[in-house]
């Protein structure tokens, strides 16, 4: 059976994520990470404190280094996927672990990421917000509903069936709450982000971070990377996807399925938490959807990929 690995975005972050990884790797996610971040890796992933690590500019490079470092152990061991994808952030993971940059490159990359988005937040009032209920075309919908209207709202993240995430301004969300049912959409639950991610209000965000995105001299994937703004593998300007991605919604429902359709048969989420796995087992019926986010988890997973291969 063909199994594709998933790596996690922000918010799949805590203190003492990685620990273990700390101990086994500690050239490459000490010197070399602490190097391109210009701030201890081990400190900020193992001590916090917690408000420090949610930063979007220390949560991002944290979590593409655990999950990379994690997936070089658990690559050792199942050999190369048919494929990868991760959400948000998690995308410049599966990219690294494609070999299409280094990971220094990268980690510097995605810390130059989450600087441009946390300065994009910064300038506007706004935030994310999970649809409880409905389907796409009902938040579609809604998002619609409101910019008719003068207002700023869009559909940011499309994880799986029955759950989407929305993006605007406070006063979107607000009014997003009040209108919710006139579209059949139970509720609209507030989440703890810093802005609008996945959105036009991350537009300075992209322009920031084009040059450090050009800067990259991408290299071929070694397997295919499903990109979230098209819900398709990697092809060509890799920079321009990844840039888009910025204003675009992420497509993850989309692209696992679209993973399945192509033969995918197990997915196996890599870092942290926990999340791709359960989007996966929502979003593919009858798929088997593994958990590696520990050095301890590598050798079930392996061993269940050979029982089901």
């Amino acid at each position: 059976m063909s199994h594709a690995v998933l790596f996690p975005g922000q918010g799949s972050q805590f203190v003492g994520m990685g620990a273990d990884l700390f101990d086994a790797m500690p050239a490459l996610l000490g010197d070399v990470a602490d190097e391109a971040l210009g701030w201890s890796l081990r400190r900020m992933c193992l001590d916090g404190p917690e408000d420090a690590l949610t930063r979007t500019e220390h949560a991002q490079p944290a979590l593409f280094a655990v999950a990379y470092a994690l997936w070089t152990a658990l690559a050792a061991r199942i050999g190369p996927p048919v494929a990868a994808a991760g959400h948000s952030l998690g995308e410049y993971t599966a990219l690294a672990a494609a070999g299409s940059l280094e990971f220094g490159d990268g980690l510097r990359l995605v810390a130059a990421r989450g600087r441009a988005m946390a300065s994009a937040a910064d300038a506007t009032a706004s935030g994310m917000a999970a649809l409880i209920g409905g389907d796409d075309d009902a938040a579609e919908a809604l998002a619609a509903a409101r910019r008719a209207g003068g207002g700023h709202l869009w559909v940011a993240n499309r994880n799986a069936p029955g759950q989407v995430v929305v993006a605007g301004g406070l006063d979107d969300l607000v009014w997003a709450g009040e209108h919710a049912r006139e579209h059949g959409i139970r509720r609209v639950v507030p989440l703890k982000v810093a802005g609008a991610f996945h959105s036009p209000l991350m537009a300075a965000a992209a322009e920031s971070l084009r040059a450090a995105v050009e800067a990259i001299a991408w290299r071929p994937t070694a397997f295919a990377v499903w990109a979230n703004a098209t819900a398709r593998p990697h092809a060509g300007d890799i920079g321009e996807v990844l840039l888009a991605q910025l204003t675009s919604p992420v497509r993850f429902a989309d692209t696992l399925q679209g993973m399945a359709a192509s033969g995918v048969g197990a997915f196996v989420h890599v870092g942290p938490g926990d999340v791709t796995a359960g989007l996966a087992r929502r979003s593919v019926e009858d798929t088997e959807a593994l958990v590696v986010s520990s050095l301890d988890d590598i050798e079930p997973a392996a061993e269940r990929l050979e029982a089901v291969a």
